[in-house]
């Protein structure tokens, strides 16, 4: 909303993130086995023997239960995933976390007919427990206070606006509501980051991915009254293992194997980030 308590235009789906998740179907890549699209959280994964299909899968359920965790759920939670793709988190949450809702949020409808299609059974079974919902990070097709918690994973990479979507996770929180994204970024604002990181790759190249530090989200969620934000990085939990499964198809020194090379080199880095809307 605007301050006078107008409609805020929704942004524009960007052309990258078009069509990178439309005609181009990310999720449906060997890399992201099982349908979830995000890097994985490998601790609990052998990295020292050859990888399979189900330890891809596991870093990448095991990455949406960090941020479950993270995010405190109370009992019988309401809960919005923003930047859902094909719903995978959302059926995570419903098998383990026991929510009286999950409300899974795409700007894509591409990813929602998939997620729809995905999630099948889910929908069928759970008696409205599930929905899919349209909506960019920066306007959210929700009422003030509708959730108990908000999650985004591996989304926010692409969010054109921080600050936006920090004041919309403050406006759907419930007083004593919680939030927990994580993504990528850089770690700070040193001149020339963004530069270094469209060197080293392309999805920064491209624009799909923007180059900015963590604490322009941390500022962001501040800015919009949320309180005890707080950053923990679990790149040593992601990269290593990202890089070893990117090594079936890619050799050192192409592209995709930089994302390790950019944390080593201090440009990136992994993060969670939470926070807390005021009681």
């Amino acid at each position: 909303m605007t301050d006078d308590g107008t409609p805020q235009e929704a942004p524009a789906m960007r052309p990258t993130v078009r069509e990178t998740y439309g005609p181009a179907d990310l999720g449906a890549q060997k890399i992201f086995a099982g349908g979830f699209i995000n890097f994985g959280y490998w601790r609990a994964v052998d990295l020292d023997r050859p990888l399979s299909e189900a330890d891809r899968v596991r870093s990448q359920e095991g990455l949406y239960r960090y941020v479950l965790d993270a995010a405190a759920l109370p009992k019988d939670a309401r809960l919005l995933d923003v930047g859902c793709g094909l719903g995978m988190g959302c059926a995570v949450a419903l098998r383990e976390y026991g929510p009286a809702a999950v409300t899974g949020m795409d700007i894509h409808p591409e990813q929602l007919r998939r997620a729809r299609a995905a999630q099948a059974e889910f929908l069928a079974a759970e008696g409205g427990r599930l929905r899919f919902v349209q909506g960019a990070a920066e306007r959210m097709p929700l009422a003030d206070g509708e959730v108990d918690a908000l999650v985004s994973v591996e989304a926010a990479q692409h969010f054109p606006d921080l600050e936006a979507f920090g004041r919309e996770a403050a406006r759907v929180l419930r007083p004593g509501g919680r939030v927990a994204v994580t993504s990528f970024f850089t770690v700070d604002d040193a001149p020339g980051r963004a530069e270094e990181a469209a060197r080293l790759l392309e999805t920064f190249a491209s624009g799909l991915d923007i180059a900015r530090p963590v604490g322009a989200l941390t500022g962001a969620f501040v800015a919009a009254g949320l309180a005890e934000v707080r950053v923990e990085s679990i790149g040593p939990d992601v990269w290593p293992g990202w890089d070893r499964w990117l090594a079936q198809w890619w050799e050192p020194g192409t592209w995709p194997r930089n994302f390790l090379r950019a944390h080593e080199e201090g440009v990136l880095d992994y993060y969670v980030v939470t926070a807390n809307r005021p009681e």
